[in-house]
């Protein structure tokens, strides 16, 4: 049996998000896209809410237990991409990983993703790509020693 130890707070998630814009130009954003719950301050901070309320949204709804039943051990990475189009909704995710169950389960999750504010160039909503790397860690579980053991 495994089992899952998770890095730092739970699971390690780091945003990357685009600073341009889905269209020829390839002009940065002047807001960037809101999480709700998020308030409206500078881009950066802004950049930063969203991050920790995507990490957030993924640490509670992510399934780790997939990669124990597949029987993989060590770090587990999966590399997400995906876009918040002129709506605000997630659209074009696309995942790579380890094994077919957890890029499934990453798909799965950023597609549960609440409606989000868009980002705007010119007052006007655009497609705003992101990438989003999930990390984790599945240990070994120790197996029990016997009295007759000895430290």
């Amino acid at each position: 049996m495994k089992k899952i130890i998770l890095l730092s707070t739970l699971l390690i998630f780091i945003c990357s998000f685009g600073q341009t814009v889905e269209d020829n130009s390839k002009s940065e954003i002047e807001i960037v896209p809101l999480y709700p719950g998020c308030k409206k301050r500078s881009n950066s901070e802004n950049r930063k809410c969203m991050s920790n309320k995507i990490s957030e949204f993924i640490m509670w709804n992510f399934n780790t237990d997939i990669a124990k039943y597949l029987g993989l051990s060590g770090i587990q990475r999966i590399s997400v991409i995906f876009k918040i189009d002129k709506n605000g909704n997630v659209v074009d995710v696309r995942s790579r990983g380890p094994h077919p169950s957890l890029e499934k389960e990453a798909i799965r999750v950023i597609n549960m993703l609440p409606r989000i504010k868009p980002g705007t160039k010119n007052g006007k909503p655009v497609i705003v790509p992101y990438s989003l790397p999930i990390t984790f860690q599945v240990a070994r579980e120790s197996t029990p020693r016997s009295r007759s053991d000895k430290f």
